[in-house]
């Protein structure tokens, strides 16, 4: 153990601990801009330097290790002026019109500023102003916003695997942008928006479509309905300040009708509805000798990620459309002729922790009717506390009500897609029991939960031990691609999520979503599958009362026209 002093205040730490890790231990505050939890440590921005006594110049906190007898200062006058000084700097290089900005009163540039006390810079405004990319339907980038961190260069990086954002030039001419600054819709972008989850002003940002769905709620001719994704219900509470943690379904169906919507649906219902689907095609290439190993299709950015670079796996892929498509589908058809109403009324609005999401909803592919997107409009977690804000929604004196029907009961299965692991042991509780024509004794599959970035587990099905593989983040996959393209797989089924944690750490969730975050949701998210009725997809009443009165049965000529879908090789 290491003894030092900060602030006079006597600091025992481990060995290898930085002096930013030392203090906050110690509740002692040292800001910071360019760090990031669970990121490499570049000391790119320097406002968290130090003074440390019998040492020459102001040191950064975040890279430097305390030492046995170090007496360090975080608020020295030397330390003060030198931490105001970069942060006026850094503003007199930025678009600092607030008001404008989708982050103001979020913004840690902002809060900075405010903390150091700086009313007025004392350096004149020398920002040259570059084009705007907003040509994809997930992600705005505003150079004009960007101060430098490197957050988004790292996760895209060491995370993601990605590589899209770089820094360009030196010192003051220094970029951060895709190479030849191009759009990032012509690069190998998937548009998981982790950098714009890790971006601490408003440089990188999902594209706003509240204001679109504004427009269709207060249009008498148009009947709008919404679909709620599993990883929303678990961070909502965090976006919108509630202080109670979870936001109970009953009071989220409330608040969504006070903002207009005529209809409020659980996409844990087509979550449901894929774990049939993609659980009987599993079952099917088991038992023919179809392509293995079967790899999962619900989300976007990894589909994304395959057609773009790794279109030899695509065989591989189960032909399910995501929940989310399943859902849209559904509605423009389905429910259409339930109530007797033209699809071309229908408004389908998805609320999800993903910013992929936005272009999957926009592929040509995912038109039932042939004319209409199945989903008409996707907004975030974060828009989705934005809307709130903007009713003056009290979740603490709203009352409860009960999700719409046709497609109002769901299980704990499916509630479980938000969590990385969350579809492997939700098909593997549906698989197991079809295949081998018993329940299971035990319906938690432990081996395949938790953060590590890729997790394995052995199960029997019909006699035979199948093996089957989980990975979160883009990093990841590429490590189970590999051994596929090479053909040495050893797995039988694969799940794979882009972001870290699965959905619940997705490109639209809450800022400043870390593994403690990620940890917290993930566990939200299991205490929901254990408080439900049913928690198995195949249990699930209106499942079968819709395979019964529409479908027929999983992977039947309808279910196939309806919801599957085809990948294809994209080269830019």
């Amino acid at each position: 153990m290491i003894h030092c002093r900060i602030n006079n205040i006597d600091v025992v730490a481990e060995e290898g601990t930085t002096i930013l890790e030392a203090a906050r231990k110690f509740n002692i505050n040292i800001p910071t801009l360019c760090h990031y939890p669970d990121l490499h440590i570049n000391s790119d921005c320097r406002i968290c330097v130090v003074e440390i006594d019998g040492w020459r110049g102001l040191k950064t906190s975040c890279s430097t290790p305390i030492k046995d007898g170090m007496v360090i200062k975080t608020n020295s006058p030397k330390v003060l002026n030198a931490r105001k000084t970069i942060t006026e700097l850094i503003l007199s290089n930025h678009d600092a019109n607030c008001t404008a900005c989708v982050r103001n009163m979020s913004c840690e540039l902002q809060g900075l500023a405010k903390l150091l006390g700086i009313d007025e810079n004392r350096f004149e405004n020398v920002l040259e102003r570059r084009p705007l990319d907003l040509l994809n339907p997930s992600l705005a980038r505003n150079p004009n916003r960007c101060i430098k961190c490197g957050r988004c260069v790292d996760v895209c990086a060491s995370v993601q695997g990605m590589h899209v954002l770089e820094r360009m030039g030196r010192g003051h001419n220094m970029d951060i942008a895709p190479a030849f600054f191009q759009p990032l819709d012509d690069t190998f972008c998937t548009f998981c928006g982790q950098c714009a989850n890790v971006c601490p002003v408003g440089a990188i940002t999902e594209r706003d479509n509240t204001d679109q769905v504004w427009t269709k709620l207060h249009d008498p001719t148009k009947h709008v309905l919404v679909q709620i994704a599993p990883a929303v219900r678990v961070s909502i509470g965090e976006e919108v300040g509630y202080k109670k943690g979870l936001i109970s379904n009953g009071k989220l169906v409330s608040a969504m009708k006070h903002l207009g919507f005529n209809h409020v649906y659980d996409t844990n219902f087509t979550a449901d509805l894929t774990i049939m689907e993609e659980g009987t095609e599993l079952i099917h290439r088991i038992q023919t000798g179809g392509v293995l190993p079967l790899m999962t299709s619900c989300c976007p950015g990894w589909i994304n990620m395959a057609e773009q670079e790794y279109p030899e796996v695509l065989p591989h892929i189960s032909s399910c459309k995501s929940p989310q498509q399943m859902f849209g589908a559904l509605a423009k058809t389905y429910y259409a002729d339930k109530i007797g109403m033209d699809p071309d009324d229908i408004f389908v609005v998805s609320v999800m922790p993903c910013t992929a999401k936005k272009y999957e909803a926009t592929r040509e592919e995912f038109k039932a009717d042939g004319r209409n997107s199945d989903v008409d409009v996707v907004i975030t977690t974060r828009e989705l506390g934005k809307m709130f804000r903007q009713m003056g929604i009290d979740f603490d004196k709203i009352e409860e009500q009960d999700f719409d029907n046709p497609f109002g009961i769901t299980t704990g299965a499916a509630a479980l897609f938000g969590a990385t692991g969350g579809v492997t042991e939700a098909a593997l509780r549906t698989v197991y029991e079809i295949v081998n024509n018993k329940p299971l004794e035990d319906i938690v599959f432990k081996d395949v939960r938790g953060l590590k970035g890729i997790k394995e587990a052995t199960v029997e099905l019909g006699g035979q031990p199948i093996k089957v593989a989980v990975s979160h983040s883009l990093a990841n996959a590429r490590e189970l691609m590999e051994d596929v393209v090479a053909g040495t797989s050893p797995y039988t089924f694969i799940e794979i999520m882009a972001c870290p944690g699965g959905c619940i750490g997705g490109g639209g969730q809450p800022y400043g979503t870390d593994n403690k975050m990620r940890e917290e949701r993930i566990e939200s998210t299991y205490i929901v599958d254990g408080n439900m009725v049913y928690r198995k997809s195949h249990d699930n009443p209106s499942i079968q009362a819709l395979y019964k009165e529409y479908l027929e049965k999983p992977n039947s000529h309808l279910a196939h026209e309806l919801l599957h879908t085809t990948y294809a090789a994209r080269n830019l």
